[in-house]
């Protein structure tokens, strides 16, 4: 019998790298959406049938305790990576209600659900660098105390500290990946690397002339989704549940994710790209860069894409 996995979130970029990988690895993948017959649905399934895969769909209401049960009931899955999650910090600010129940609130039920399957079920939660918020220290690790600077990061605080209660109190085979920034050509277009990818291909195209953006002092640690997927199951492999810092350990500044893209281009980012004070964030965190050194020692992990490659590939997407 292959194992069984259950993805939710798995139309979200990392749901669809990780599909692939576990379907790779001989599992049974069935994953959670809001609607099958969505855009992002589709869009999944053409990407594993391309690869001789198929991932079973669940339309299944994750803020509902009945509709968890039965779906881990007609699972029955031997993991689960939880993915699903409102993620974007922008709209946490605009809706912070709902992003704590999205976040915190729904991985609540999910280990709630999964306490009483009364069965070993393993569970991956995807937590957040942005839960350092301004560190106290730099790069951040394990033992780094988080300082949360906006909603999103405070509700994925909270389910950090469910999952770790769950994994005490009710010895759950339970853990949280901090993950750095990851990106790739399977971004949405709301975040800020993806807008900044499709407008040099467009502008490149005469489709566009500027991009507009709020603070360009920013940085990040940016790594490949598509490396980070494969520490998620890592994560679920070892004897003992371990949270641990997923990151390249590398940062870099807005303005240079902006250079190289409009590089590969052949344009200079400065002729083209405007700022408006509107879209700058109440709260700013601080310098997020990561020590996975952890990972490496535990799970054999490093990033194996470079931020150069992970640049390039993303803009090389849009302007096909």
């Amino acid at each position: 019998m292959p194992r069984r996995a259950l993805i939710t979130g798995v139309t979200g970029q990392d749901g669809s790298y990780l599909a692939e990988l576990l379907l790779q690895k001989g599992y049974e993948v069935h994953g959670t959406t809001r609607s099958t017959g969505s855009e992002a649905a589709r869009r999944l399934c053409s990407i594993v049938a391309e690869r001789g895969g198929n991932v079973r769909l669940h339309e299944t209401s994750l803020q509902n305790d009945d509709e968890v049960a039965r779906l881990l009931e007609d699972v029955r899955p031997d993991e689960i990576y939880h993915l699903a999650a409102q993620s974007h910090v922008g709209r946490s600010f605009e809706l912070p209600q709902a992003t704590l129940d999205a976040n915190a609130g729904v991985t609540l039920r999910l280990l709630e659900a999964v306490r009483k399957q009364q069965r070993e079920i393993r569970i991956f939660h995807a937590a957040s660098s942005e839960m350092f918020g301004r560190p106290t220290e730099s790069p951040q690790s394990e033992r780094t105390p988080f300082v949360p600077r906006n909603p999103y990061a405070t509700s994925k605080v909270c389910a950090f500290h469910l999952v770790a209660n769950y994994r005490e109190a009710h010895g759950l085979y339970a853990c949280s990946g901090i993950l750095f920034n990851h990106e790739s050509p399977r971004r949405p277009e709301r975040f800020v690397t993806r807008k900044i990818t499709l407008a040099a291909a467009r502008i490149a195209a005469g489709l566009q002339q500027t991009l507009t953006l709020g603070n360009l002092d920013v940085g990040r640690d940016w790594g490949f989704a598509g490396d980070y997927v494969d520490a998620m199951w890592r994560m679920l492999q070892q004897n003992e549940p371990t949270d641990l810092v997923i990151a390249t350990g590398r940062w870099h500044t807005l303005e240079q994710f902006l250079e190289r893209a409009f590089q590969r281009v052949n344009l200079d980012w400065r002729d083209h790209v405007r700022q408006d004070p509107a879209l700058m964030r109440p709260a700013e965190p601080g310098r997020l860069v990561g020590d996975a050194s952890l990972a490496r020692k535990r799970l054999g992990w490093e990033a194996t894409t470079s931020f150069e490659e992970l640049v390039d590939r993303m803009v090389d997407a849009d302007v096909e």
